[in-house]
């Protein structure tokens, strides 16, 4: 068994992968590269190692004839094509000894090869130095992590986890590398307390980066959350769309395909970018049933700004695109402008005058009460006054539905069916209004059917629901009912169409 199988995360940001994984990624690379003695690799967000000795590994092959001394060719490799940007002391200090067999590449009583201690150089082409964030109005200017959280006084002694690729701080900076390769840390926490659903995304920094130098390939691991939503991606998903040097891209909707003992909301992905390449992308999609999906296309559709990722389900898009979309009836977040805290600190509410009996001219208000996972449903009433939007809406009829709910589910949460003078928290979206109880039941009832949540869980990826992610379900009629018979003629679905529908959402139990 390979030790760095075993290898256990250091922290929700330091996800190492596994050898299998770093040679399917590998894969993808031109075979000639591995005989090519003047290439060069860099890992600028090392951990392990596992990258540059499996690199080191397919040069001793492919290098064989071009350098024919065994020690005289991984002397070679390891000085002249191999280079690493450590992430904390005790990464540098690992893919070290992964790579050299020696934390010290000065130790030649285990050190694979002389040539670093010839130059008195202890860390080989493993770079690593201590990195301060810089703070500008609470936070850092390169990566966005806050300074209550990782400022100096905070993180004293312990890694400031300020990332030297992404800080300009760059070692090899001026050097041409032909791949850029590895699987970058991908979040900082925001400083909240909160859950990681409330991390700082910070992968896309890395890609962004490694862009700018100009590889001739570069192959990153990364979540997939980028392309359906993720909190501060949207320009980074916008690029990555419109680039069509993105050569192939292989999506896991579940992450433990990759990762088995980790669970990345939304899945995870690794692509090769070809500098020299442009043109459709070459898509392989593995579904959470395990289904494998190959397409050829541009990762920009005509129907949303996200990206379509399973290319079975595009012939159902196409035929329920052309009316307006649902979503136009969708509110943005904060509906009535109040808070998902009030029922766990009202105090923040001090003129609500929130109680659990209704009093006089109140307005009654839906919300959850508890911490992540242990968090329930609630109702409670409160004045009027501290309503900030939706005014338009309280005295009509309207739905709610979850802002959250688990990434892998078809069927969501119970949708709340809200009467004249109800309001809910952040915690909800607001559906209509409508003028009509009809109207509202006709939508609730279009809401519940598999058309409605097949097309809602191709836009959802994440366990985040926006106003966008509605986006490719088409909005109907609501003077009249809606089933999924109606739906399948109106929108002339086949047999085999209907019946990956009908597969996908399954009945609740």
């Amino acid at each position: 068994m390979d030790v760095l199988d075993c290898l256990a995360n250091l922290s929700n940001d330091e996800v190492f992968t596994s050898p299998a994984v770093v040679n399917r990624m590998l894969d993808t690379l031109p075979e000639a590269l591995w005989s090519d003695p003047n290439a060069k690799f860099l890992d600028p967000f090392t951990k392990s190692g596992v990258f540059l000795r499996e690199i080191a590994k397919r040069l001793m092959k492919g290098l064989a004839t071009v350098i024919p001394d065994p020690q005289e060719r991984l002397d070679h490799i390891l000085g002249q094509q191999l280079y690493g940007i450590a992430i904390t002391q005790l990464t540098a200090l690992m893919a070290r000894r992964t790579l050299y067999c020696s934390k010290d590449t000065t130790e030649l009583a285990h050190c694979l090869t002389g040539i670093f201690a010839q130059q008195g150089n202890p860390d080989g082409n493993i770079y690593f130095a201590p990195c301060e964030h810089t703070f500008v109005k609470g936070k850092c200017s390169y990566c966005g992590a806050t300074e209550r959280e990782f400022g100096t006084e905070q993180r004293s002694a312990l890694e400031q986890h300020a990332y030297l690729f992404i800080h300009n701080k760059n070692p090899y900076k001026e050097m041409q590398f032909d791949v850029i390769i590895g699987n970058p840390p991908y979040q900082m926490s925001d400083g909240s307390g909160g859950s990681s659903d409330s991390a700082v995304p910070i992968y896309n920094k890395f890609v962004e980066q490694a862009i700018m130098l100009n590889p001739r390939y570069l192959c990153m691991i990364i979540p997939s959350k980028w392309m359906v939503g993720g909190r501060g991606l949207k320009k980074f998903r916008e690029n990555m769309v419109e680039n069509k040097k993105i050569k192939i891209l292989y999506d896991f909707e579940n992450s433990k395909d990759c990762f088995p003992g980790q669970n990345l909301d939304g899945g995870v992905c690794y692509f090769l970018l070809d500098r020299e390449y442009k043109g459709k992308t070459d898509y392989i999609f593995r579904s959470n049933e395990g289904e494998e999906i190959k397409s050829k296309r541009f990762l920009k559709n005509n129907y949303f700004e996200y990206i379509i990722r399973n290319n079975r389900v595009l012939s159902i898009i196409e035929e329920s695109s052309s009316e307006e979309s649902f979503s136009k009836i969708v509110s943005q977040v904060r509906p009535y402008g109040i808070r998902g805290f009030l029922f766990n600190t009202p105090e923040r509410y001090p003129n609500s005058n929130l109680s659990f009996k209704p009093f006089e001219k109140a307005l009654k208000i839906y919300g959850v009460k508890g911490i992540k996972g242990g968090a329930k449903r609630i109702i409670g009433y409160i004045s009027r006054d501290i309503v900030t939007n939706g005014f338009d809406s309280i005295d009509k009829y309207k739905l709610f539905f979850t802002t959250s709910y688990s990434t892998n589910a078809i069927n969501p949460p119970e949708i709340i069916k809200a009467q004249p003078n109800e309001i809910c928290t952040e915690t909800f979206l607001l559906v209509g209004p409508f003028d009509t109880e009809k109207e509202q039941l006709n939508c609730l009832k279009y809401m519940n059917t598999k058309f409605f949540k097949f097309l809602l869980y191709l836009g959802k990826g994440t366990m985040h629901v926006t106003k966008s992610v509605f986006g490719l379900i088409p909005l109907q009629d609501f003077d009249e009912e809606w089933t999924d018979e109606k739906l399948y003629r109106k929108y002339g679905l086949t047999a085999e169409e209907i019946a990956y529908i009908e597969k996908m959402v399954r009945p609740m139990e």
